[in-house]
């Protein structure tokens, strides 16, 4: 699934491991995320989407 998460995350200047931290995560979660090699679970895709301050469509894209 593409999305937008790395832009997000160093927008506000984050690490891996500081989003991580405040989404409750592992780093290695936040990169598997980021280079798309795993999909969140809808609980973890709504906490990002809180975090942010936007909407899920406006993080992850559904590629159908």
């Amino acid at each position: 699934m593409k999305n937008r998460l790395r832009e997000l995350r160093t927008s506000r200047q984050w690490s891996q491991g500081d989003l991580a931290e405040k989404l409750e995560v592992s780093r290695q979660t936040v990169n598997s995320i980021e280079t798309e090699r795993y999909d969140p679970s809808l609980p973890l895709a709504f906490k990002i989407a809180r975090l942010f301050k936007v909407p899920i469509e406006a993080i992850f894209e559904d590629p159908n």
